[in-house]
């Protein structure tokens, strides 16, 4: 990993979105850090004492090399992503399969892959360069399910450490043993829940010693992981949810995935998923729920009313979730939402392509689909269709916010996650020759457009993780 990590300033523009909906261009801005690779101070042109402050952080870059970037006529920055649902364990399943039916794909492929996170060796090369690989794409900040076991899971924590990535790691509790198969899950309930409150320390440990030699250390955090209610047991959950409360941790699982697990807390219960999820203390400001297809309006208020969070993955939900998640009508619900790939359910570790898909997925919900039903009767009936700017925020300040985390953005206060866009690339030439030049369309250009070649540089905690030849 290249170990620049004593950079002060940044000079240049920079595109983010500090609010829902919009999008700012900081045009020839000055970005200041503090020595935790926190912003501190942004200097705009025409500020009376932006020369002055720009010809001070020249200097400063030529008395300590490192301390200074001036980016160039092409580049642009734009916000370190945050994704909120990842599978490390099945980064090697990324791709494969995905024409199969879910049972297929999770007891053929999925199970037997994720077992082999037994081995905490072979859990730390998978999840090193799946943490890589999202760095260059410009992920900065990733929400990890790991895999039933104590050790690989704790692996995955140590990969992304090392690989410079803010990470939030859980280890997965499957406990049930009339829904698991023998090969793979927690021995008992008992085991399931002391292996995580281990774990739980573990991490925290790490992150305490990494943060006693690294200021800029972005952060290593655990988070409280039954994998879903089909696969655990009620004393299991119940457990979950009072080492969570005892320990304010975050919580993360799938709620009302596909019609399938949306059925099974119906029959277990007589609830839905989501009330199902809120009776054992797992619903909360900390709790992030993936996917959310098959909300109910209770739901949503539900989410509303607790802080929960949902991670919405667009592209898996066109494989596994039978339906659309309808993003805009739960934002206006009151309910916080990020963007997440759910490797490998999604095939694309790119939250470009995520970002692409949930305005796409967005419209199609809107307007329906099958050129057979009638128009008047195809879309969701409703307004649903959400703009690039609102799938950018999803992907950045959205996710942060979600997790209460101080990035996603280029705000004072919040640490300096950046990717170097280099706008004129050979054969990724994202200037569009001059016309449709507006600050909207130049933004545009990049989400729909950039490829990895694109990703110059790639900035974490103000430390520089990726940077390509």
């Amino acid at each position: 990993m290249t170990t620049i990590a004593n950079l002060k300033a940044v000079l240049g523009s920079f595109f983010h979105t500090p609010t829902y909906g919009a999008f700012e261009l900081l045009e020839h801005a000055l970005v200041e850090l503090d020595d935790a690779g926190t912003i501190c101070r942004i200097t705009r042109a025409g500020d009376a004492d932006f020369e002055q402050r720009v010809a001070a952080a020249r200097a400063a870059g030529a008395a300590e090399p490192g301390a200074y970037l001036e980016l160039g006529a092409n580049e642009v920055a734009l916000p370190g992503f945050v994704d909120l649902h990842v599978h490390a364990p099945q980064w090697p399943q990324a791709g494969v399969a995905l024409d199969e039916p879910l049972n297929v794909w999770l007891d053929e492929r999925t199970f037997p892959l994720e077992a082999r996170f037994a081995d905490a060796e072979f859990a730390y090369a998978v999840g090193h360069d799946l943490a890589r690989t999202f760095l260059s794409r410009g992920t900065t900040t990733v929400l990890y399910f790991a895999s039933a076991h104590l050790d690989g899971s704790f692996a995955v924590s140590r990969a992304c450490a090392d690989a410079g990535q803010r990470a939030i790691v859980g280890k997965v509790v499957m406990d049930d043993p009339a829904a698991n198969h023998d090969f793979y899950r927690d021995a008992t309930p008992d085991q399931a829940l002391a292996d995580t409150e281990t774990f739980l320390d573990r991490v925290a440990a790490l992150d305490a010693a990494r943060r006693a030699d690294d200021p800029r250390f972005a952060g290593a955090f655990g988070a409280v992981t039954p994998r879903f209610i089909p696969s655990c047991t009620d004393e299991a959950l119940a457990g979950l949810g009072e080492i969570a409360r005892t320990r304010n941790a975050y919580i993360q699982s799938h709620c009302n995935e596909g019609e399938w697990e949306h059925s099974v807390a119906i029959e277990r219960f007589g609830k839905t998923d989501a009330e199902a999820l809120a009776s054992f203390g797992l619903l909360g400001p900390k709790s992030i729920m993936a996917h959310c297809t098959f909300m109910s309006e209770g739901d949503t208020r539900l989410f509303a009313e607790t802080g929960t969070v949902v991670a919405h993955c667009p592209i898996s939900n066109a494989y596994f979730a039978n339906s659309a998640c309808p993003v805009r009508r739960m934002h206006e619900a009151g309910v916080r939402i990020g963007l997440g790939t759910d490797i490998s359910g999604g095939f694309s570790p790119s939250m470009y392509d995520n970002i692409r898909q949930a305005v796409m997925a967005s419209r199609m919900l809107e307007e329906g689909v099958d050129a057979l039903v009638d128009a008047t009767r195809r879309g969701a009936g409703y307004p649903a269709r959400i703009s690039a700017p609102e799938a950018l925020y999803l992907a950045t300040k959205g996710g942060a916010e979600a997790l209460g985390l101080p990035t996603g953005s280029f705000e004072v206060g919040r640490a300096f996650d950046a990717q170097i866009i280099d706008t004129r690339r050979a054969f990724a030439d994202l200037t569009g020759f001059g016309i449709f030049n507006e600050p909207a369309d130049r933004l545009a250009r990049i989400l729909y457009l950039a490829t990895p070649d694109n990703i110059r540089q790639v900035w974490c905690q103000g430390k520089l993780v990726i940077e390509r030849a």
